[in-house]
């Protein structure tokens, strides 16, 4: 599944792990993109969203 929001079009982004002697390793930092039915013009679709649009109140569920 895509990890892009289809609403705000949320992605995933870069960042770093730093430890407490400072060793720093790459990561990936995810936003919790869930696949939902949406309505869309009156028909109901599939669509990846993430949590915070769905908690705005950005997509209609169906």
């Amino acid at each position: 599944m895509s990890k892009v929001c289809s609403v705000c079009g949320k992605h995933p982004s870069a960042g770093r792990n730093v430890s407490h002697s400072h060793r720093v390793t790459n990561r990936m930092i995810y936003p919790n993109v869930q696949k939902v039915s949406v309505v869309v013009d009156g028909t109901v679709k599939k669509m990846n969203v993430c949590t915070k649009c769905m908690k705005a109140g950005k997509v209609t569920r169906g």
